[in-house]
């Protein structure tokens, strides 16, 4: 029996024999369109070549590309585990033609794979077209030799794609299988075909017309071919299933899950151990593109379905965490085709290990508001959104796993109705997931790539260069000259100037043309991949395309980032060797002033932590060796050893950055890393590196702040100048400063404690300093009211329960007043809890104060207002609503 890897491998090593190039799987977060929140289909990182935006050397593409399909437009999660054929992860096997073969060698090669690579018996085999496609229904009869009955005509969108309302499109055939008049179906086009009988296991895009409008559609001048092959789907015929979770890679995954669960999948338990598999794999692939779980975007997608199959764990008696458990497993199975599961594993089993934590505490409460709210529902009955909301806003339930929980039941929830409660966060997601930035549009840049070529970078060696001015963009388009004072980005052949990416900022300075125009350069950024586009303003003369010019970039800018971005390489390496291996970069910025370093850590970095970490990395500027780099491809650097961002688009050749020796082996060295940017020429160039602070960024990432060189020497200076200033105030040494600081922090709460007690015991005498004034009574209960001025709401409690105890049985209510606002508490005792309430009693006086209700118990409850002018109304209204 052929397995998953090898039908992988065959697929590729097919096209690879008929000269296509096996491209590696780009990451599950689109690098180029901001549209998407993942890769969704094996086309997407061409799209691009396929508008014509972008070229590639070799016309002749094939990979098998993760894709996710859990969210928007495209998801599947509702029927992960219930269904034989949907998983929110799926490796989409794909070969594509730029440009160069169209239908006669698509057809040829997919018949040649299907039928003799993977020996699938002809007459199980069928396929569609497009209903006017009579070209490849012929080519079908050519080729394939099938007669007209296994070559149906589609008239629908089924069987014509498109990427959007414009743009490129054409019609489809699809490769169906038949497995047989044993499986309820019929074939595709046919009322049946909703069956399982005939299954769809390629799809053939033939991208041959351009729509310009909803009534206008011409012929591409190259088209184009674009497939898609579902290498799961694939894996099950070969292999003589009929649900894709019985394919080999899932089998083992189950069967991993049935170890560290101990329960059968079978029965009811069967979907949840399906659940898991294959949100097992969505998850650990996010997080190893670099997504980590938050309340938006791609990381709530992430945290929604790491939760879905936590609580499938919980339903086979999971009382602890699991997930993290199941990554070896993983990595076992995927590890090979897919090295970043290696990479991250210390990542992924962390992450997963503290989220499923994090959700058991609140599993219990969520299900159990769940059981309160359904308890008078019937089959049939709808969940309210609002407590649908409720359940995602406070304990961490999304809406998929709430429906996931009632269909059992065989309830539903009213969708509209949290979606209405929703309507924030969507807005929220909506606008950082359209947001671009870019000055221009995409196609400017892809145009001007495609006629100047791109930038060669300068900047290693130095910070001036000749260069030709290539293009000009303003105003969101390219012009052909700029005059004096208008801004624009400036593109040359060649440039020292380096453009924002990595982390590090571009570079400013300034362009001297021969003409002797002058442009002010403010930043650098790239552009389409590899142009460096300096923006700026021309402070004098005028240019047009072609001229020449000396570019100078502000040299003491460029040597302090230098250093700052050496900085963040010795800092990983030391967050790695103190905190541990799963510690992985999550985003940084590196300017001339300082650095910033986002991380993935799940708790604060300790003050211990953080001084070692700062040693270390000190320790290594102090030796001040050789920083060193080579050019070598992506996967010999990472063989090499070198760190690798997650999810990061690396070109076919790579800079690996080698600095330090470790502090352990001085055989070793102590960071290598794979970076683009500029760095120190001696690790002793950094001078000083010193962290300034540490936080939260997100759940599982940290952020460190840092300085080097003369900007950490004058932070150092100023901190012992505060502390020397604040020792002065105290008339004590700086040695002694701690001490005496704590000694004054216990006196402070010392006279806080004296100052409470004694504005008690004024409170309890009515304010007048006199003995304690004994309860009056309203309508035969005894009720002690006071108001007092200067006492918190925190205070009032203790107010209270010395007033309930002195009367035994009886009502109490105090409202402080502080800065014009009052604070409401009332007190029954347990006696009288069931003639009257303090919930009710504190909200007649919260009426009087301009507050609004009021909670608590029966027995003790409080409330503000803004008026606390009107505190003795507040009082007045307590007795009135007391007297009944």
């Amino acid at each position: 029996m052929a397995s998953l890897r090898d039908i992988r491998a065959t697929f590729l090593d097919y096209f690879a024999s008929h000269d296509h190039e096996v491209v590696q799987s780009a990451p599950l977060v689109p690098q180029d369109d901001p549209t998407l929140l993942f890769v969704n289909a094996g086309m997407v990182p061409f799209k691009n070549v396929f508008t014509g935006k972008e070229k590639r050397a070799i016309p002749r593409a094939t990979s098998s590309q993760k894709c996710v399909r859990a969210g928007g437009k495209h998801n599947d999660l509702d029927n992960v585990g219930y269904t034989a054929r949907h998983h929110t992860f799926f490796e989409m096997l794909g070969n594509f033609s730029f440009g160069d073969y169209f239908k006669e060698r698509a057809i040829s090669h997919a018949w040649e794979l299907v039928t003799k690579e993977f020996a699938l018996p002809k007459d199980k085999l069928l396929v569609t077209v497009f209903s006017e496609d009579d070209e490849a229904r012929a080519l079908w009869r050519k080729i394939a030799g099938l007669p007209d009955e296994k070559i149906i005509g589609i008239s629908t969108s089924d069987n014509f794609w498109s990427m959007g309302d414009t743009g490129p499109c054409g019609p489809c055939s699809e490769i169906f299988f038949d497995h047989g008049e044993d499986i309820p179906g019929g074939p595709p086009g046919s009322p049946d075909e909703d069956g399982d009988r005939f299954i769809e296991i390629w799809n053939l895009v033939f991208m041959q017309f351009e729509q310009i409008d909803a009534d206008t559609r011409i012929d591409l001048p190259k088209p184009s071919i674009d497939t898609g092959m579902g290498l799961e789907r694939i894996a099950a015929i070969l292999q003589g299933k009929h649900n894709n979770y019985d394919v080999d890679l899932f089998a083992n995954l189950i069967h991993a899950g049935e170890d560290v669960l101990g329960v059968k999948a079978q029965g009811d338990a069967l979907a949840s151990h399906r659940v898991i598999a294959d949100h097992l794999r969505s998850t650990c692939f996010m997080m190893a593109d670099g997504v980590s779980p938050s309340n938006e975007g791609r990381g709530y997608v992430l945290r929604r379905i790491m939760r879905r199959a936590m609580r499938h764990a919980h339903l086979l008696g999971a009382t602890e965490p699991v997930m993290w458990k199941l990554v070896p497993a993983l990595k076992a199975e995927m590890g090979d085709a897919y090295p970043e599961l290696g990479r991250a594993q210390a990542l992924l089993e962390d992450t997963l290990k503290v989220e499923e934590e994090r959700f058991q505490r609140t599993l219990g409460r969520g299900l159990s508001l769940l059981e309160e709210a359904t308890e008078g529902l019937g089959e049939g009955g709808v969940l309210p959104g609002e407590t649908a909301f409720k359940l995602y806003d406070t304990y961490g339930f999304p809406l998929d796993l709430t429906q996931d929980a009632l269909r059992a039941k065989g309830m539903t929830v009213d969708e509209a109705g949290f979606d209405k409660a929703m309507d924030k966060q969507r807005a929220d997601a909506r606008a950082s997931k359209f947001s671009s930035g870019d000055a221009a549009p995409e196609a400017v840049w892809f145009g001007v790539r495609d006629t100047a070529g791109a930038t060669q970078f300068l900047g290693y060696d130095g910070t001036e260069g000749e260069g030709r001015l290539a293009a000009i963009v303003s105003g969101g388009a390219e012009a052909g000259s700029l005059a004096d004072g208008e801004t624009a980005e400036l593109v040359f052949d060649r440039t020292p100037f380096y453009g924002e990416s990595g982390g590090q900022c571009g570079d400013t300075g300034v362009i001297l043309f021969e003409n002797g125009a002058v442009f002010r350069v403010e930043d650098t950024q790239k552009r389409a991949g590899d142009l460096h586009a300096h923006i700026g303003v021309l402070e004098k003369g005028a240019i047009k395309a072609g001229d020449t010019a000396r570019l100078s970039v502000d040299a003491p800018r460029r040597v302090s980032t230098k250093a700052n971005h050496s900085a963040t390489h010795l800092l990983h390496a030391a967050l790695r060797d103190v905190l541990g291996p799963h510690v992985t970069q999550k985003g940084s910025y590196v300017g001339p002033d300082r650095l910033r370093f986002d991380f993935s850590h799940n708790k604060s970095v300790t003050a211990e932590e953080i001084a070692a970490i700062e040693a270390q990395v000190n320790a290594v500027i102090r030796q001040n060796v050789a920083v060193s780099t080579r050019e070598m491809s992506p996967d010999a650097a990472i063989e090499a050893g070198a760190l690798a961002l997650f999810g990061e688009k690396y070109g076919d050749k790579v800079r690996v950055l080698t600095m330090g020796r470790a502090l352990a082996d001085a055989d070793t060295a102590y960071s290598v890393e794979l970076c683009g940017g500029t760095h120190v020429d001696r690790t002793g160039d950094i001078a000083l590196f010193k962290i300034v602070s540490e936080s939260a960024v997100s759940s599982g990432v940290r952020r460190i702040e840092a300085m080097t060189g003369e900007g950490a020497r004058r932070y150092v200076d100023e901190q012992i100048g505060f502390g020397r200033a604040a020792a002065d105030a105290l008339k004590v040494t700086p040695a002694d400063l701690a001490a005496r600081v704590t000694s004054l922090m216990e006196e402070r709460k010392k006279l806080e404690r004296q100052l409470a007690e004694a504005k008690k015991q004024l409170a309890m005498g009515g304010g007048s300093g006199a003995a304690p004034a004994g309860p009056e009574e309203i309508a035969g209960t005894k009720f002690i009211g006071r108001v007092v001025e200067g006492v918190g709401g925190k205070d009032l409690r203790g107010l209270i329960d010395e007033a309930k105890a002195s009367m035994g049985s009886g009502v109490a209510a105090f409202i402080g007043v502080n800065e014009g606002k009052a604070a409401l508490a009332v007190g029954v005792t347990d006696d009288l809890t069931g003639q009257f309430s303090a919930v009710e009693l504190v909200r007649a006086g919260a009426g009087a104060v301009g507050g609004k209700g009021g909670g608590g118990r029966a027995d003790f409850a409080q409330a503000g207002g803004p008026d606390g002018a009107n505190a003795a109304a507040g009082l007045d209204a307590i007795r009135t609503a007391l007297a009944g």
